[in-house]
């Protein structure tokens, strides 16, 4: 499980290393709370932007984009909503959820990944 978190927290930099240079601001990472986790948080031309990393090795098991499942993406909206009541951001501030899929070495920003999942619980 170490050698999966040393993985993951490698790719989440490689991410955020290739979003900074395409003019995102990183806010925060591995944002958490007991509702769960957000890995990259930041800012894009005044949009607010939570982002979900997803790495594969090979396309043996799909595109990683594809784990970001209906219930992984209602938790990133329930932290999103934490992030944004725990006072740090304006209610009227924009904002998106975008997934960034490593593959192998290639990276894939996929902008309005999903939408916000109104009414959870």
């Amino acid at each position: 499980m170490e050698n999966r978190r040393k993985i993951g927290t490698a790719q989440e930099e490689k991410a955020a290393e290739y979003l900074s240079s395409r003019g995102y601001r990183i806010l925060e990472r591995n944002f958490r709370c007991k509702l769960g986790e957000i890995d990259l948080i930041a800012e894009e031309s005044g949009v607010l932007v939570f982002l979900e990393v997803k790495y594969r090795k090979s396309g043996r098991y799909g595109n990683p984009a594809e784990a970001v499942t209906p219930a992984k993406q209602k938790t990133i909206c329930r932290v999103a909503d934490f992030y944004r009541m725990s006072g740090r951001i304006a209610e009227s501030q924009s904002c998106r959820f975008d997934v960034v899929a490593i593959l192998g070495e290639e990276i894939q920003v996929y902008k309005n990944a999903f939408s916000y999942w109104q009414g959870i619980r």
